[in-house]
């Protein structure tokens, strides 16, 4: 066995203070740490002092400002009524209009769009279609009540009526129901 030619150091042997004295260290940063914890961690983020909150919009969107779905060719299309009123709640105003193509001839028929704008924006959009100018209905009368569209349409029996002279008339209702608007027939609704 060859002797070492660095002199033993007094601290290589282990003693019983030795462990006595690393024990408490590690007792010590133990129950430390169990005092010093971070805040526990949750998924949402806490609104500061700057946070803004959700505006609603008070100003009714202006189907002037809209391309509505309509093809009309080589004329404009043309918003005959408008009602506005809260549709779904949300406590912003939603607007109804009736849209058809300006034609110089005839009754043309009539689209029913709901727009709405969202907060901060200044273009308001169509959400849906209540009435598809396929269909060849007439709007004689719209409003906003109760968070509800009500209409009375006029409409024709036959292919043979002429397009002037629309001898259906009919109430619909439309509100707002689990994400899409669900029409009824208030009662009342009568035929021509």
């Amino acid at each position: 066995m060859q002797q070492s030619a660095v002199p033993e150091l007094a601290h290589t042997h282990t003693r019983p203070i030795h462990w006595l004295a690393t024990a408490t260290a590690v007792a010590a940063v133990v129950a430390l740490s169990s005092v010093l914890q971070p805040n526990s961690a949750t998924a949402a983020q806490t609104a500061g002092p700057d946070a803004k909150k959700p505006t609603t919009v008070t100003t009714p969107p202006d189907p002037a400002h809209v391309d509505f779905p309509l093809e009309c060719g080589p004329v404009k299309a043309v918003v005959v009524k408008k009602a506005t009123g809260d549709l779904d709640g949300d406590g912003s105003p939603e607007t109804v209009a009736v849209v058809h193509c300006d034609s110089p001839m005839g009754t043309p028929p009539d689209g029913v769009y709901v727009l709405t704008q969202g907060a901060g924006t200044n273009a308001p959009r169509v959400v849906a279609t209540l009435v598809n100018p396929k269909e060849g209905i007439t709007v004689s009368d719209i409003a906003v009540r109760d968070e509800a569209v009500v209409t009375d349409l006029l409409g024709y029996s036959t292919e043979d009526v002429p397009r002037c002279c629309p001898d259906v008339r009919n109430s619909a209702k439309w509100q707002w129901k689990n994400g899409a608007f669900v029409r009824s027939t208030p009662s009342g609704a009568h035929s021509v």
